[in-house]
């Protein structure tokens, strides 16, 4: 949430746990908070939604996202079934609304290097590429790893 309190565009904190509405209060003291997914929904002073909460979640509040008209911004994996995610793709460009997911990787400076030089033919001819996810971060059961990690 900090980088959007940078850029100016964090508007409204949405979450059900107390405990962590307090903690966002005190890192975020101008910032509004509420409790309820609808409050978010029916303000027209929201154009987008970011995200973030377990992986089982996403699909519903996404889809409600952008039903109620909301650019949305979501976690990965954006749905935990094929079916659902192809709705979701659906639905934001029947909308009109941009539909993002946070694959951060491809943003990454290291990345956007390598995709320079590989675009450039600066490493010559790729016939293999191998690399190691070193931080394991959060163990998750609820989802397959393949939808964090397989890009879009």
């Amino acid at each position: 949430m900090i980088n959007y309190k940078q850029i100016g565009a964090l508007k409204l904190i949405c979450e059900r746990n107390e405990t962590l509405i307090q903690h966002f209060k005190k890192m975020y003291p101008n910032v509004k908070t509420c409790i309820a997914y609808n409050d978010v929904l029916s303000r027209e002073d929201i154009d987008g939604i970011v995200i973030a909460t377990p992986a089982e979640t996403h699909y519903n509040l996404a889809r409600e996202a952008l039903l109620s008209g909301k650019h949305t911004y979501v976690e990965k994996p954006f749905a935990l079934d094929e079916e659902n995610g192809e709705d979701l793709i659906l639905l934001a460009r029947k909308n009109k609304k941009t539909f993002m997911v946070g694959h951060l990787l491809h943003y990454h400076p290291a990345f956007v290097v390598l995709k320079e030089l590989m675009r450039g033919g600066d490493l010559g001819r790729i016939n293999y590429i191998y690399s190691n996810h070193l931080n394991l971060g959060k163990i998750r059961r609820e989802e397959n790893i393949l939808w964090s990690f397989a890009p879009p």
